[in-house]
């Protein structure tokens, strides 16, 4: 014969709360919730992370001295007809940033160009690269 289940002593331990049905739909619920978050989550990373209209790349560098550096780059874009602002920097020896400017990469008929610009450095720049690339210009940089 099978035994009936044992039954906690209320005095001991107090009431149970919640039902073993309600217990289980709570679960339920908490389980949608955490996977209603993390598909948000999901789609407002991609959105965000996904491949953009622009793309620049180091196509080259050279030191000049301890205080300037040449560097090329290589913008790619979708819309050539948009202007591109591009971020270009050097580091030091120990890795650090020394220097930073902003490139403004004007409409072409291409859809990949190449651009070279110099820049300033508080350290001796060791090496350089692209920074970022991006469509929203700001208003320093276009033309008046």
């Amino acid at each position: 014969m099978t035994e009936p289940p044992l039954s906690r002593p209320e005095t001991r331990y107090g009431r149970s709360r919640l039902s073993r049905v309600s217990r289980r739909w709570v679960v339920i619920g908490l389980g949608l919730l955490v996977v209603g978050a993390g598909l948000i989550v999901a789609i407002v990373g991609y959105r965000r992370l996904a491949t953009s209209d622009v793309m620049g790349s180091l196509a080259s560098y050279r030191v000049i001295d301890d205080e300037t550096a040449s560097i090329t780059i290589s913008v790619t874009r979708s819309d050539p007809s948009r202007p591109v602002d591009c971020i270009v920097r050097v580091r030091s020896h120990d890795g650090s940033e020394t220097g930073r400017r902003e490139v403004l990469i004007p409409p072409s008929e291409s859809g990949t160009v190449q651009v070279t610009t110099t820049v300033k450095s508080s350290k001796p720049p060791v090496m350089a690269d692209v920074y970022g690339c991006g469509t929203d210009v700001p208003a320093y940089l276009r033309p008046a």
